[in-house]
């Protein structure tokens, strides 16, 4: 209970300071004022006071009152405190240090405001001139030089020693804050660049779930209308297939959802269905099939020894033939797709071509389209990197080069 009121009065007594420097500046010189005429009138016990009363007085008000400019003056608090001193000492006043405490307020507050080589230069300058003035006085022949000499350098060394713990002290404690201030700062911009990263996942999720199953919904519906009266046997199917795009739209899309609303204590309810685990390569036949109920024939090649892929990479290689599937589904005028999946050393390739004449999400007209650029995204955030444009012979092409295993983000101006 002590320490804490202890503390109070204390941070009182700093937000006191700050708002009234000049009170407590004025309240010290008068302290100060006080030591230094009980200082003058001090003597040896076998040595004659000075006669110079007046002249000692005049001098340790200077040096007093001078101090009132030691916040924005270090340097001449000290030049004219020390002078003052001098002079009294001189004069045959005995060197205490009551005497020297204006003098040793001085040098305090020089090595706390100033750098290390003024306070050097000045303090040096100052003790040697006390020194000095110490030795040949006639005050204190009854003492040793030695004695002379000691006591003045000890009182004058010990207010610079004080000072410069100060402003250590304080430089400590602006470092400290300075960095608590930019790991604060930090943490907000990790925290900031997270949310963004995240965000920007769950919208190329988000839209690669949606746009592909609403593609194939839509075309099988048109396929549907067109072949109602001529063919409806194979209306039907189309309406079964209709049927399970859209379950499978919902299915991910719940899944989707299902993943923001989990929280970091995983206290999901006991009787609540699992969570579909990601999509990967496997389930290439289910798309193709989806596919081709909306009247896309596709063509599935493999070349190479088939790799493991990690979670990440497999979903990002089904997201990108996914979404090239969808585009030529929506934008090309194509009957048939090729892809083709190479799996070359530590590399998996793919390409998906079409014989289409139409143009490709990025290059459509109005020029709001986010497939292409959702699936170069999706490729670079893996290591990997992805080409699409149209094809010299007609149609289009996406191309995309993946690693096995996730690799860091390449280096701008490099090649991935």
């Amino acid at each position: 209970m002590s320490i804490s009121l202890e503390r109070r009065y204390a941070d009182r007594l700093e937000e006191f300071s700050a708002r009234h420097p000049f009170l407590v500046d004025l309240a010290m010189v008068l302290a100060l004022m006080g030591c230094a005429a009980l200082g003058g009138s001090l003597t040896l016990p076998s040595a004659e006071p000075p006669d110079q009363d007046m002249t000692a007085t005049v001098l340790t008000g200077v040096a007093c009152l001078v101090l009132l400019k030691h916040r924005t003056h270090p340097r001449t608090a000290v030049v004219v405190a020390g002078g003052c001193t001098v002079a009294a000492v001189a004069l045959g006043y005995l060197v205490t240090p009551l005497l020297l405490a204006p003098v040793m307020a001085a040098l305090y507050w020089l090595a706390t405001l100033t750098d290390r080589r003024t306070t050097r230069l000045y303090g040096i300058i100052t003790t040697l001139a006390v020194i000095l003035a110490a030795v040949f006085t006639d005050s204190m022949d009854h003492l040793s030089l030695l004695l002379r000499t000691i006591g003045p350098f000890f009182w004058l060394m010990l207010p610079l020693a004080a000072g410069n713990m100060t402003r250590l002290r304080r430089a400590y404690l602006h470092a400290v804050q300075a960095r608590a201030e930019h790991a604060e700062r930090t943490r907000e911009e990790e925290a900031r660049l997270r949310v963004t990263e995240e965000r920007m996942r769950i919208a190329r999720e988000l839209h690669d779930v949606v746009a592909h199953h609403m593609a194939l919904a839509n075309a099988q519906a048109g396929t549907a209308a067109h072949l109602a009266l001529t063919h409806p046997e194979q209306t039907q199917k189309i309406l079964t297939d209709l049927t399970g795009t859209t379950s499978s739209a919902l299915r991910e899309l719940k899944a989707a959802l299902g993943l923001l609303r989990q929280n970091d204590q995983h206290d999901a309810d006991p009787g609540s269905t699992a969570l579909e685990p990601a999509p990967g390569l496997a389930r290439l036949p289910e798309l193709v099939a989806a596919c081709e109920s909306a009247g896309l024939e596709v063509s599935v090649t493999t070349e190479g020894e088939p790799q493991p892929l990690s979670p990440g990479v497999d979903l990002t290689a089904f997201r990108i033939v996914q979404e090239a599937l969808t585009n030529v589904t929506k934008h090309a005028t194509a009957e048939a797709a090729r892809v083709r999946l190479a799996y070359t050393g530590s590399r998996l390739l793919i390409t998906v071509t079409d014989d289409g004449t139409g143009k490709p999400e990025a290059e459509a007209p109005q020029g709001r389209g986010f497939g292409v650029m959702g699936m170069r995204e999706r490729a670079h955030s893996i290591g990997g990197h992805l080409c699409a444009g149209p094809r010299p012979q007609g149609g289009f092409e996406v191309a995309t080069a993946l690693p096995l295993q996730p690799s860091p983000l390449p280096a701008e101006g490099t090649t991935p």
